[in-house]
């Protein structure tokens, strides 16, 4: 009998380092997959249907929205972006933990579809550490920069309803400190109970 997998929402501002994070948090737990998405946007270079994306026609996709197949899905600069029910079910029937790294907007939708999901909110150490951080990146212009800032500051204020918030002021702490929720997580009683019968035969 699998236990049954940890289904982990990750929301974050854009620069606060939540992609750092989940990239070595499947690093040390093999168990951990990244849920892909489905979109209506066309590949990028290099980009690989069934690994970076489901990319499905718009038809498609409304066929999915209107067989209840998404547990939450929005528009997005004009394409269509979704997490399908079926993922999440099979994670969980085959003990698989599934990280979905997701805006505040999906994850609210999400908290009011699906049971026991662990909805976690890294922030920044600061709002001008963020705008540092955005800064250094040299690839936006300062339009954009101010833009996500603006946008930052009201996901923010979302993080009250989340079950965890990590501070990301050294890396290194707060991947102990998302690690520690994930093994905590994978010990709750309702996992454990096949496990526990196959030990001890009760």
């Amino acid at each position: 009998m699998k236990r049954e997998g940890i289904i982990l929402i990750i929301s974050a501002p854009s620069g606060a380092g939540k992609t750092t994070l989940c990239h070595e948090l499947m690093k040390r737990f093999p168990n951990m997959k990244e849920s892909i998405s489905y979109t209506t946007r066309t590949p990028r270079c290099g980009e690989v249907h069934g690994q970076d994306y489901y990319f499905v026609s718009r038809d498609e996709f409304q066929r999915m929205i209107d067989a209840d197949a998404f547990a939450e899905w929005a528009e997005v600069h004009g394409n269509l972006y979704g997490t399908a029910l079926a993922t999440i079910d099979e994670a969980r029937k085959n003990g698989v933990d599934l990280v979905l790294d997701i805006d505040c907007q999906g994850a609210r939708r999400l908290k009011e579809q699906i049971e026991r999901c662990v909805y976690i909110f890294i922030l920044p150490p600061s709002m001008d550490e963020l705008r540092r951080r955005l800064e250094s990146r040299s690839s936006d212009p300062q339009d954009v920069i101010d833009r996500r800032l603006e946008r930052a500051a009201a996901e923010i204020r979302e993080a009250r309803w989340y079950d965890y918030i990590i501070i990301n002021d050294q890396l290194e702490t707060a991947f102990e400190e998302l690690s520690a929720i994930v093994v905590a997580h994978g010990r709750r009683t309702f996992r454990m109970l096949g496990q526990v019968a196959k030990l001890f035969d009760i």
